[in-house]
């Protein structure tokens, strides 16, 4: 528990209004973006869509735009082939099936082409102030330095044991705070360990990884 407290604590201290650093107005906006920074930095994702949201201000342009556009558009994130594809068919699912709304429906929202839990719990956490806690590489990274999880858990393991440990009305908040942490703090390289409150719980600064 004091392990716990210290760690809220901390990233509270570090981040006292952590939010969603990719850029959208609307609720489609933040789902696309979310499905389109896979594998790549909200920066890239931000550049590609300040220039296709502007093109394609609404659902019912963006699931028309011609597809070889939006591959132009969206290549500097890279798998852009795919996710072209998945911006085409997300937007007409919701034109077709939600009147161009994004639910609260976790199962509906899985449905969508490179939508997965992931993705989801970003989404309904920022939209809808539901507890989730999205687990991408930076989240993975710190959890596993902190010794808050197994080296070898997966991301639905790390994403159910934190949901265990950590109070559920914070989860939401303590994902943002996490993913900054890890970003700008406990990098994958040259972590920055000398003034880190949370170095006496971490295995990377006691030399165990």
């Amino acid at each position: 528990m004091i392990m716990m407290n210290s760690i809220l604590d901390y990233l509270d201290e570090l981040f006292p209004n952590p939010k969603c650093e990719l850029i959208y107005n609307k609720d489609y906006e933040l789902l696309i973006a979310v499905m389109l920074s896979a594998q790549t930095t909200d920066k890239r994702v931000n550049m590609v869509t300040k220039v296709l949201f502007n093109k394609y201000p609404d659902l019912n342009s963006l699931s028309k735009a011609d597809i070889n556009d939006i591959i132009e558009i969206i290549k500097p994130i890279g798998t852009f082939n795919r996710k072209a594809l998945c911006v085409k068919e997300i937007s007409k699912r919701l034109v077709l099936d939600q009147n161009g709304k994004v639910p609260n429906d976790r199962k509906y929202l899985e449905s969508l082409s490179g939508v997965g839990r992931k993705t989801v719990n970003v989404v309904l956490s920022n939209l809808y102030n539901e507890n989730f806690l999205a687990v991408d590489t930076h989240v993975a990274r710190v959890s596993k330095r902190l010794n808050l999880v197994k080296e070898n858990a997966d991301v639905l393991e790390i994403e159910k044991e934190l949901s265990k440990i950590f109070p559920s009305n914070k989860l939401g908040r303590l994902h943002h705070q996490l993913v900054l942490f890890g970003r700008y703090h406990c990098k994958a390289v040259k972590p920055e360990c000398l003034n880190c409150k949370l170095k006496e719980f971490c295995k990377y600064k006691n030399g165990l990884k």
